[in-house]
């Protein structure tokens, strides 16, 4: 097991610990500034994994598989609970984890194919304003901050819809690759 999977693995065990401060004290108090010291750290590693995996010639086929999920799941943790904290649409986590499954299965059909969907710039905006978004609705400070709050979700929301669409228009041969 290389660096990289192992700091895949470190950052998917991080996600329990996430969102038990996340949602102790109802995301509120010192518990919400651990828990957002463990979306930083979780987020960093994302990072430093594919930096050393791409450096050191480490990219390894459970990389492939396992980074792009502990992504998903920490995103999609963080957008959970903040449902159940009432500091996000439902509707809105709905569609930005729709997004994740819809482009995961995009890719998985197009590998089988042997097509490789890379990320494009889309794509890693949607993901920085996903992250920026998620820092921000964890830090909660409240005041004008609410106003960023919406207009931080509300980009991410726009930003998710469009890089889906473009994924999907960029890539529309996949729709009709059957086995």
């Amino acid at each position: 097991m290389n660096l990289p999977n192992k700091l895949t693995i470190l950052r998917v065990c991080m996600i329990p610990f996430f969102v038990a401060f996340m949602l102790l004290n109802g995301g509120n108090g010192w518990q919400k500034w651990v828990a957002l010291a463990i979306f930083v750290i979780a987020s960093l590693t994302d990072t430093l994994d594919g930096y050393i995996a791409r450096r050191d010639n480490l990219v390894t086929n459970f990389g492939k598989f396992m980074d792009p999920l502990a992504d998903k799941l920490l995103v999609c943790s963080a957008l959970i609970c903040f449902v159940d904290l009432h500091r996000l649409p439902t509707w809105i986590c709905i569609i930005i984890i729709a997004r994740e499954f819809i482009i995961s299965g995009f890719r998985l059909i197009a590998s089988d194919n042997g097509i490789v969907i890379a990320a494009n710039w889309w794509g890693k905006a949607k993901t920085i304003s996903q992250m920026i978004m998620i820092i921000v609705l964890i830090a909660n400070l409240g005041g004008a901050f609410g106003i960023v709050e919406q207009v931080l979700i509300y980009l991410s929301l726009v930003l998710t819809v469009v890089s889906l669409c473009d994924y999907v228009w960029k890539n529309k041969q996949v729709l009709s690759m059957q086995d």
